[in-house]
């Protein structure tokens, strides 16, 4: 039974309990359920005790779905995912790099294709006062908005501060400053979604690295990013409320596997079992990315040699997947793969029967292994895109994609 399920249930018990009781006090108010996307408010001033909507989809139970629930037993409640990219993580406007307002009905369709969790990367920096990096109410608002269409459509939700400009650089240099901006503008978000159910997670930042260098990290590089998840875990947590035991992702070097498995160190947290690894996978980047690659066949699959590189197939996915299962997720520690996908290329007429194929693995390997996949999908469906909906229509564009990722849960 999902944790969703579970816990509406024992709220609707518990509401009809609580009218029939007599008021020998004041009734406490319920902490927010799973998908609850406000306060649930419990008044007991007579015999009778007034149980607003969202209690229901909530109670003390959240014993069960919030302190009850270790990070490995939610990663099984997650499902599939799917990423609402290049939208609120787009500098200057939702719409500023090209996809439109986002919508209750997209978020409806995502849903009823099969996905059971979205990614909703933010760019955090609009400021209405700049040097105390105080963010925009109507910013802050319209993030609001959005986490709540996704509850209301059951998904589970994973919000960050992505990109953001790249103003997290991991340098003694840096250090500082970074470390301020990060628990400031984690306080005001943090705050501002305290009172919402454990389907909410909070990832603390996204790729960081210092800008243009991909290569292996120095142990300056490392151990400065080790210490900006620290940072976030230790502000999320001293804001109170359903904060002191939200599930909250952090993530390894660059969201790299191997940089993660060589350099990762745990942040220290007050709460058990509540802390979530992301890692990201787009191997081979000549086949997933690289527009201009004559690589556009991928796995046992490929037919030609020369358009594929071997190194990177069916072998590889298992392997990395692997590596993170023996690491994290037999250790009791759930693994999201917060990030994966590969672009169109219209021009090669075999590729697309390959991509879906390289979809359809890393999903059900991912899944094999106890990692939560979250498709990358940034909204263009045309050429040298990763979109899968139609987002003004939440029509799906890719069926045989989504059927691939969907169907992958069959795998567990």
């Amino acid at each position: 039974m999902s944790i969703y399920r579970l816990t509406l249930l024992t709220g609707l018990l518990l509401a009809l309990c609580a009218c029939g009781s007599s008021g020998g006090g004041p009734s406490k108010s319920s902490a927010p359920g799973v998908f609850s996307s406000s306060e649930a408010v419990v008044s007991s001033s007579s015999s009778e005790s007034s149980v607003s909507q969202s209690s229901l989809v909530s109670s003390s139970s959240s014993a069960v779905s919030m302190a009850g629930m270790s990070s490995v037993e939610l990663t099984r409640e997650m499902g599939v995912g799917w990423n609402l990219g290049n939208t609120l993580e787009a500098l200057g406007s939702e719409t500023a790099w090209g996809n439109p307002i986002t919508t209750p009905e997209l978020l409806q369709a995502v849903k009823a294709a099969g996905f059971d969790t979205v990614r909703i990367p933010v760019a955090w920096s609009r400021f209405s006062d700049e040097a105390s990096f105080s963010i925009e109410p109507a910013w802050m608002e319209r993030v609001h908005e959005v986490v709540t269409y996704a509850l209301d459509a059951e998904l589970y939700v994973m919000l960050n501060i992505h990109w953001d400009g790249g103003w997290m650089q991991p340098t003694y240099a840096e250090q500082d400053y970074v470390r301020g901006r990060l628990a400031v503008m984690w306080q005001q978000i943090a705050e501002r979604f305290s009172a919402f159910g454990s389907a909410l997670l909070f990832a603390c930042t996204n790729e960081v690295l210092v800008e243009g260098d991909y290569g292996t990290p120095t142990e300056e590089y490392y151990t400065v990013q080790n210490g900006f998840n620290q940072v976030c875990v230790d502000t999320i947590r001293a804001t109170g409320g359903n904060n002191t035991e939200r599930f909250v992702v952090v993530q390894g070097f660059n969201t790299n596997i191997d940089h993660t498995l060589n350099f990762f160190e745990m942040p220290e947290d007050p709460a058990d079992d509540k802390l979530l690894v992301e890692v990201h996978y787009y191997d081979p980047y000549n086949f997933t990315l690289n527009p201009d690659s004559q690589v556009t066949q991928w796995g046992d699959r490929a037919e030609d040699a020369s358009l594929s590189e071997p190194w990177a197939n069916e072998t590889h996915v298992d392997a990395q997947f692997g590596r993170m299962k023996s690491r994290f997720v037999d250790q009791g520690v759930g693994v999201i793969l917060g990030e994966y996908g590969a672009m169109s290329r219209f021009q090669v007429p075999w590729h697309e029967a390959y991509r879906v194929y390289w979809n359809q693995y890393v999903t059900a390997s991912a899944v094999t292994h106890g990692l939560v996949p979250v498709y990358w999908d940034a909204g263009y469906t045309g050429d040298g895109g990763s979109g899968l909906f139609n987002r003004a229509t939440g029509e799906v564009v890719y069926p045989a994609i989504v059927e691939a990722i969907t169907r992958a849960l069959q795998a567990r």
